[in-house]
């Protein structure tokens, strides 16, 4: 109810809602199944896992800090939406599948300490809206007494939190979804390895998450280049991605989706450019939406050239 009703919104019935509540619980239990499934060994190195670890921490803290604000402004949707988000989003779909290990083989006990840690927080802030799945996990994770059942258990502490670290991986896991994408359009198996050369002003950024790549786009290669022959491209801010196809690359085709992701882009820079060129807009809305909505700009036009160069290079 609380997540499909924000303030001021009539709330209609629907067998969908309550469908969508069904399926989050199922996640968050599958998850929970998930990581006390797995083997432990104490001997393995951790250091894979490291960014992974990383990022989760400084994307657990952000949305902690939105969270908070949420509830200190009544925004009880929003701070439910806010959670929703980084349980269903940034801990199942990313987080979990990032540090997983292969199929019927053990996790080092760094990491799996540190999931356990960060799963409890995840609960902490989940229990306000979901009491009774909650509860019953951060039971089962370890025995406890009733004086420490999670109802009792403190919020979890505001730290610092790099922004840039989340923007950054976000920037990866486009990446790995333009990959998926491309395979899924290609009918390719997500068993078959394929080689990903970037042209980037920022190698840094992809090296940093190399493993995460590597696991999630199952990779056989990372490689940094200008170009590239006979491979299909995609942009990914402004940085220009190639997979290698031998000789079935459709250059026609290739050409069309080029212009059509250019058409697409351009749109979207005109509407960033029509709030910014609103006075009422730039004068009343806080600064870091305004700086948001700047950078939306920068992005567009970064990647509107470099479709542009891309298109070009197929003649």
């Amino acid at each position: 109810m609380l997540f499909s009703s924000p303030a001021g919104n009539d709330l209609p019935y629907d067998d969908k809602l309550v469908e969508q509540g069904r399926n989050f619980a199922n996640k968050i239990w599958n998850a929970f199944r998930l990581v006390k499934g797995w083997e432990i060994d104490s001997n393995l190195d951790s250091a894979a896992n490291t960014s992974s670890i990383h990022w989760f921490e400084n994307r657990f803290n952000q949305a902690l800090a939105e969270i908070s604000d949420h509830f200190e402004k009544f925004r009880i949707s929003d701070a439910l939406m806010a959670t929703y988000k980084l349980v269903w989003g940034d801990f199942c779909s990313w987080y979990l599948e990032m540090i997983k290990p292969e199929y019927q083989k053990p996790i080092d006990q760094a990491t799996y300490d540190k999931t356990i840690e960060i799963f409890e927080d995840i609960l902490k802030i989940l229990h306000p809206f979901m009491p009774f799945i909650s509860e019953e996990i951060w039971h089962q994770i370890q025995d406890r007494k009733v004086e420490e059942s999670l109802i009792l258990a403190k919020w979890p502490e505001a730290k610092p939190f790099d922004y840039k670290i989340t923007e950054d991986a976000n920037q990866v896991f486009e990446v790995v979804s333009q990959i998926r994408n491309l395979r899924a359009s290609k009918g390719m198996s997500p068993k078959e390895a394929l080689d990903l050369t970037i042209n980037t002003k920022r190698p840094e950024l992809y090296q940093r998450f190399e493993s995460v790549l590597v696991k999630l786009a199952n990779l056989s290669s990372l490689n940094f280049a200008a170009k590239v022959e006979n491979a299909m491209s995609f942009v990914v801010k402004a940085d220009e991605c190639f997979v290698p196809m031998g000789d079935s690359i459709n250059i026609e085709e290739e050409k069309a989706n080029l212009q059509k992701e250019i058409e697409y882009t351009k749109g979207f820079l005109a509407s960033v450019m029509k709030k910014l060129s609103n006075e009422r807009f730039v004068a009343g809305a806080p600064a870091q939406v305004v700086e948001n909505e700047k950078k939306k700009q920068a992005d567009a036009e970064a990647k509107i050239k470099a479709l542009e160069e891309s298109l070009a290079k197929l003649g």
